[in-house]
């Protein structure tokens, strides 16, 4: 009895402080301590949310979305990696049983699922890679040290004279190397170019290449700069159509292979690339206006390397336990949730969805949620800068209102956030470039977390956020609790606001088409990435 007491205090108190705003509203508690009492109860209820009573607004939702239950599909995710070869990738019998699981928790809790099917090209490495000098001074170049793979490079063992094609050394060239079929123009049939990264895309780069007459090719850093020498995590795109293997290496290894005379290598890529399919998974809830969708999204597939349980489990398993938490609830606005498949191969399932949707449902899309990576052990809050303020580019209309709603979130719990750059490295950059108002957030994957960081979120500067990324450590061991409860939270606040009113983003996307003003379109961005490797 008492705990029910004090769970009706502590609702009627959070609804009064949302309402007035007036921390004198909960009186003898902090407005923050109050909030975090209600959306993160030590213990729910054992009836609590299972009417559906509390999945109706975004006061009440947050208080089922509960970690301890995101980890039970967390562990289930960890437990179809470790039975299946040690991943969850796409195309693998991993991804396959992680869309079973989904699909069979989603169809208990009421819900009608569609599998997607899409084309993609499946890259699993099988070994380290060869890049050898053979002539004029046999030489042995060190793996993952000065070369690397670029992920969707063909398998390949070919040795043959090295040719450099226009190239442009040293500090603040603008090196455009290998971009026009007419820059290999005298290039000799069979052997290997020699190209510098810069301009263009490695895609283009590399096919241009192999209608020369490639029969090889090895790209290096540009080297403009003291930031653009050293390896990247790079690729050639899902489209990629070269045939032949190509291998990444430091600017310092590009500059000692252009400068030594009558240079023969050998190339070895160890890989296997293969045409083939996968799925994406989605859902829509049975009540809400079909002409206005809010949708929600999170990779499922993991990287070859590992379980991938905090990339991108972590945004599946809550979005799961969301859909749940949701089947009962009686939404203005239809739902769909959506997990993506084969993100890791460059975005390819978003993708393929958007633009396999005519223009009129499209259209009907007024929001897309994204979550991929939101508990990171070294974790920062970060919500995608749809207002532009902190990166410069600003989202489609509707973007910057969904950042102040997850932003107001933060704030009632007395949490720091900051914006996160719109950089295309995850599944709403599609949904972006066709002009649906977006959002989501992100605790950070590869990046080192800075002093000011640490003081803000805790935590360890000078260490990743996540320290495991796209490694066989990100496991079970590889998620903040904290940061899961806190994001689960937060998604369920602002999936629930936009299922009753979108209005907050209908008033902004009106306001632009009655503005002059004009928003810095994404055909102008320079995209680097087109999800979590370097495409250019």
């Amino acid at each position: 009895m008492r705990n029910k007491t004090n769970n009706r205090r502590l609702l009627g108190a959070a609804v009064l402080v949302a309402i007035s705003g007036q921390a004198t509203a909960a009186k003898g508690l902090d407005v923050t301590e109050l909030f975090d009492q209600f959306w993160s109860p030590t213990r729910l209820g054992p009836a609590e949310c299972r009417s559906g009573v509390l999945s109706a607004t975004p006061l009440l939702l947050p208080r089922c979305m509960q970690a301890a239950n995101s980890m039970i599909h967390l562990q289930m995710f960890n437990d179809i990696a470790l039975a299946n070869g040690g991943n969850r990738a796409a195309g693998l019998s991993g991804y396959q049983r992680s869309l079973d699981y989904v699909q069979s928790t989603l169809e208990s809790a009421g819900y009608k699922v569609t599998r997607q099917a899409f084309p993609f090209s499946a890259f699993y490495p099988q070994g380290p890679g060869v890049l050898q000098s053979l002539a004029p001074t046999p030489a042995q170049f060190e793996w993952e040290v000065d070369f690397t793979y670029l992920s969707q490079t063909d398998a390949g063992d070919v040795s043959a004279p090295v040719v450099a094609v226009d190239i442009a050394l040293g500090e603040g060239n603008q090196s455009s190397s290998g971009c026009e079929a007419e820059d290999f123009a005298a290039f000799p049939a069979g052997s290997i170019a020699l190209l510098q990264r810069g301009t263009c895309n490695f895609q283009i780069k590399a096919e241009n290449a192999a209608a020369a007459g490639a029969v090889g090719v090895v790209i290096f850093n540009q080297g403009d700069s003291e930031d653009r020498k050293d390896l990247l995590n790079a690729t050639l795109g899902d489209a990629y159509a070269g045939g032949v293997p190509v291998l990444f290496t430091t600017y310092d290894v590009g500059v000692s292979l252009a400068q030594t005379a009558e240079q023969q290598v050998r190339m070895v890529t160890d890989v296997v690339r293969e045409r083939t399919q996968t799925y994406n998974l989605v859902a829509e809830s049975k009540r809400g206006n079909a002409g206005n969708v809010v949708m929600l999204g999170a990779h499922l597939d993991s990287v070859f390397e590992g379980a991938g349980i905090n990339d991108n489990g972590s945004g599946s398993a809550a979005l799961l336990e969301l859909a749940v938490q949701m089947a009962k609830a009686k939404p203005k606005n239809k739902l769909r949730f959506a997990w993506w498949g084969a993100e890791e191969s460059g975005l390819v399932g978003s993708t393929y969805y958007v633009n396999q949707l005519p223009d009129e449902e499209k259209a009907k899309i007024k929001a897309y949620l994204n979550f991929d990576m939101i508990a990171s052990p070294n974790f920062a809050y970060f919500i995608y800068d749809g207002d532009g303020s902190d990166f410069g580019l600003q989202g489609p209309p509707g973007s910057a209102a969904i950042e102040r709603l997850f932003g107001e979130y933060y704030r009632l719990r007395g949490l720091p956030f900051e914006g996160d750059e719109i950089s295309f490295r995850s599944d709403y950059a599609q949904f972006f470039l066709d002009g649906i108002a977006f959002g989501g957030l992100f605790t950070g994957a590869e990046v080192v977390k800075s002093d000011e960081q640490a003081s803000r979120y805790g935590g360890t500067a000078g260490e990743a956020f996540d320290p495991c990324y796209h490694e066989a450590c990100d496991d079970l061991n590889n998620i903040d609790l904290r940061a899961l409860e806190v994001n689960g939270d937060a998604m369920a606040f602002v999936a629930s606001w936009l299922a009753l009113s979108t209005k907050i983003v209908d008033d902004e996307i009106a306001a632009a088409r009655d503005s002059s003003m004009m928003m810095r379109s994404a055909q102008a961005y320079d995209i680097t990435h087109w999800g979590k490797h370097w495409v250019k």
